[in-house]
This record gives structure tokens, sequence and C-alpha cells, in this order.
């Protein structure tokens, strides 16, 4: 999976909204709360940080190509860095990406959602 096609997967989910910060990363967001941040790294290898759920963050923390995220797990947060090789399918890292986005988009408020089509 390329920077690119992790764009346009996210411009797919509903009422995603993209910004660049933090140093040029692409930042998605749902209801203004972040559920993707990626970046490519110097070696050009997709980089992506997704919130996950605790049993997930569990399997993840150990699996070869993640790690957990930088910043945001230091701070208690189920956050997973992909981050190197490339043993996960892209229909996997669909996944989690679709994935953080449900979990963002279900701690919105129930007004925020039915605003936003959810």
């Amino acid at each position: 999976m390329t920077l690119d096609d992790l764009n346009a997967f996210c411009r797919s989910l509903t009422a995603a909204t993209h910004v660049v910060q933090w140093g040029e990363h692409d930042v998605w967001k749902v209801g203004g709360k972040v559920f993707v941040i990626a970046g490519t790294q110097t070696d050009g290898h997709l980089s992506f940080s997704v919130k996950v759920s605790p049993m997930t963050f569990e399997i993840l923390r150990d699996h070869p190509d993640c790690r957990p995220a930088p910043y945001l797990a230091s701070r208690g947060m189920s956050w997973i860095q992909y981050y190197t090789g490339d043993q996960m399918s892209d229909d996997e890292l669909r996944g989690l990406m679709a994935d953080s986005h449900r979990l963002v988009a279900d701690g919105l408020s129930k007004k925020k959602q039915k605003e936003l089509g959810l």
C-alpha cells in the first residue's frame, strides 16, 4: 500500500476529512477527531497510526510490522503504528483504518453522528 492508496481509502469513509499537520503528516479525521495519522518514512515505506481496541492493541503490539504508536500509546491510549515490513496485506491495513474510523465515530455524540450521517 502506498500513501496515495491510504489517502484514497480514507477519503472513501463516511464524513472523513483530511488535513496536513504535525510535520507534513496526512491526518484523517471524522467529526474533528483523528482516526489516521500517515506519512512516508525516509526509506519510502508507508507508516501510519490508528486507534484500535484494547484487545487489538495487545495483539498487534508484538506484530513484526507494528508497534505501540509513539506519543499516543505512551499516554495510555490504544493506538498502533504500522511502520515496517510487509507481512500485513493491504486488506488488513484497510481493515485497521476502517476500524479506527468506526471507533472514533462511535465516540462522537449521537447528535454529531446524526449530523455526519454516521
